[in-house]
């Protein structure tokens, strides 16, 4: 087909443009197309493994295999295409003209390929005008169907993008909720002994340092709520005596449950004065639920150990301090507080 009869017959016919739409990916030139091609094209040996042009690189010629195949590397997670005989590649650097060469072009094979540069091409033109002109409205059309490929690729990725980073979202949510989990208590939300745990170890990794002052904190009569008003009640008791401790804690405190109705409250800044007051807060809260006239109990008296810390220290001997106070609180009757001896020693 003749370049000026394939105009005409192409403008006759909209079937040759689907035509040259399906060729868009795999452009292949026509019989007549090559053997003018071939006619100004200069040939290229190359060997398998060869490198015709490398991505980002520019170039001003356009290539047309001759025999053997040619690969064409996008990078990334783009499709690697492999084209064949009388198929083109390149024809943006020709038309365009130094333009940034898009993919890695290499041979897989020992392949002959024709080189075009822009003198080969004027002459082409010169040729045959109406066969270059329909090779240059199949190239437009290839161009266009390209950048149509590459938008649906970009929408993808970012659609890939959003479910990626809504999947880590919700991981990291779950993360973040089966920490905490580990380290709360479930009944109260106060930290158990692990949350404890690992405040201690965040406390003495930072510029903070360890806590000063130390409440242990033991219900008065708790077995009795559970055996005369069952195991919810007692569960209200340890939920109120909770929420005491949770209003007295600040932002550098930890309140936590240490296990079944002994509690604890760790102040990171603490002097008798304040552990003091603390502590009569405490005892002034539960009083003040306790002159609550209710069907069931929701509070009991409750027994105070308190000790100032000694840095250098650790929670074992801060907890033996404390629990020996305590000891002392319950043995005076209870619904009191009671200083470790080496708390209230003079220095």
């Amino acid at each position: 087909m003749t370049g000026k009869f394939a105009t005409q017959v192409c403008a006759q016919e909209p079937g040759i443009a689907e035509t040259a739409m399906a060729d868009i990916v795999h452009a292949v030139l026509s019989a007549g197309e090559f053997a003018l091609f071939a006619e100004f094209g200069q040939q290229l040996q190359l060997r398998s493994g060869d490198y015709l042009f490398h991505s980002g690189q520019a170039g001003g010629t356009m290539y047309v295999i001759v025999s053997g195949s040619i690969e064409l590397d996008f990078g990334e997670d783009l499709v690697v295409k492999t084209l064949g005989p009388q198929e083109f590649f390149g024809e943006l650097g020709l038309l365009i003209g130094d333009h940034p060469r898009s993919a890695d072009a290499r041979a897989t094979v020992d392949s002959i390929v024709l080189e075009l540069g822009h003198d080969q091409f004027q002459r082409l033109v010169d040729r045959d005008p109406g066969m270059v002109a329909y090779f240059l409205r199949r190239t437009i059309m290839r161009v266009v169907s390209n950048e149509q490929v590459l938008i649906r690729q970009l929408r993808r990725r970012n659609h890939d993008l959003e479910a990626a980073l809504d999947n880590l979202y919700v991981t990291t949510h779950q993360l973040t909720h089966t920490r905490e989990l580990v380290r709360t208590d479930e009944l109260t939300g106060l930290h158990n002994r692990r949350g404890l745990a690992l405040y201690l170890q965040e406390c003495r990794s930072t510029d903070h340092g360890a806590p000063q002052g130390l409440l242990l904190i033991d219900c008065d009569q708790f077995k009795q709520v559970n055996d005369e008003h069952g195991h919810q009640a007692g569960d209200r008791v340890l939920q109120s005596v909770a929420n005491i401790l949770r209003s007295v804690a600040t932002e550098d405190d930890r309140a936590c449950r240490l296990g079944g109705d002994e509690f604890c409250l760790l102040l990171r800044h603490a002097d008798r004065d304040s552990l003091q007051h603390a502590a009569e807060f405490v005892l002034s809260a539960v009083q003040g639920l306790l002159g609550r006239v209710t069907a069931h109990p929701n509070i009991c008296p409750v027994s105070i150990g308190v000790c100032l810390l000694e840095p250098h220290t650790d929670w074992s001997e801060w907890y033996a301090r404390a629990d020996n106070a305590l000891y002392q609180a319950k043995r005076l009757g209870g619904n009191r507080l009671h200083w470790s001896r080496a708390a209230t020693a003079k220095p």
